[in-house]
């Protein structure tokens, strides 16, 4: 049992939680997820790890709240436990070798490049990092990232803040504007992913995306992260989460997502019925 230390509505369906876990944060590192359940008799479910504290035994973990097993999460208070709490799963992100890299989180993808934003900022790397959403009030950790990288852009569809547009937009202008990157790191919806790698394609900019795909083991027994990645069968939780986004089949893992769509709304319509 893992108690949840603190809780905060970050944005719209989207709370950060603060996980009490000793083991994980100990072993920690950027690029790395756990998977937890809430209750004894509660799915498996995947989350990235997007801060971690040392000392204080904690891990922080941002969840958007979008179906039946996140709803059933957010029905936790601060102070109660969660079931089970496992990891750290996954590879570390090894991004060390970049000397110039730009972040590019859409929505709650900034969970994942904000450790990413922390760690390369103290290894003294340059760090520009590119946050885009819907809108203003959709955009997380603004302040934390302005502590952790040498420039920060925020773009949003309505242009409520920031500028007006896509992150694609915006990346494309520091591109042509000179800024010399060795590396672009982006994460989001998957969309999202699709359309950065296919403009840094045209700019030979190495991409590193993350796969948040379906996830159940987390071993790789499973299968139910599988997607091809340079015309090879490879898997998001032991492969993985992170991968050259060049060589990523985004059409057939976009194809795969849906099959889950109408399996999510009836279980989260089935847990909003209970309520009543």
């Amino acid at each position: 049992m893992n108690k949840i230390l603190s809780k905060r509505q970050l944005a719209e369906n989207v709370i950060e939680y603060v996980i009490d876990s000793e083991k994980v944060s100990k072993n920690a590192k950027p690029g790395q997820f756990i998977i937890l359940r809430t209750n004894e008799d509660s799915e498996r479910i995947p989350f990235t790890i997007a801060d971690y504290d040392r000392e204080k035994g904690a891990v922080t973990i941002l969840v958007q709240t979008v179906g039946f097993s996140t709803m059933e999460l957010a029905e936790k208070k601060e102070g109660e436990y969660i079931n089970d709490f496992v990891g750290p799963l996954g590879n570390a992100t090894d991004i060390e070798d970049a000397e110039n890299v730009v972040l590019i989180g859409g929505g709650i993808g900034s969970a994942v490049i904000y450790p990413q934003a922390k760690h390369l900022h103290n290894l003294g790397k340059k760090v520009d990092v590119i946050l885009g959403a819907r809108d203003y009030s959709l955009i997380m950790y603004e302040e934390e990232f302005r502590k952790v990288c040498d420039n920060l852009y925020i773009i949003t569809d309505n242009g409520s803040s920031g500028e007006k547009g896509f992150v694609t937009d915006k990346l494309k202008k520091l591109i042509e504007s000179g800024k010399n990157y060795d590396l672009a790191f982006a994460v989001g919806p998957m969309i999202m992913m699709k359309m950065v790698c296919l403009l840094t394609k045209e700019y030979n900019l190495k991409t590193i995306v993350s796969m948040n795909s379906i996830m159940v083991d987390g071993t790789g027994m499973c299968g139910g992260c599988r997607l091809t990645v340079g015309g090879k069968t490879k898997y998001a939780c032991v492969d993985g989460p992170e991968f050259d986004g060049h060589e990523v089949d985004f059409d057939e893992s976009l194809n795969r997502l849906k099959i889950y769509n109408d399996f999510e709304k009836e279980h989260k319509c089935r847990l909003v019925g209970d309520k009543k």
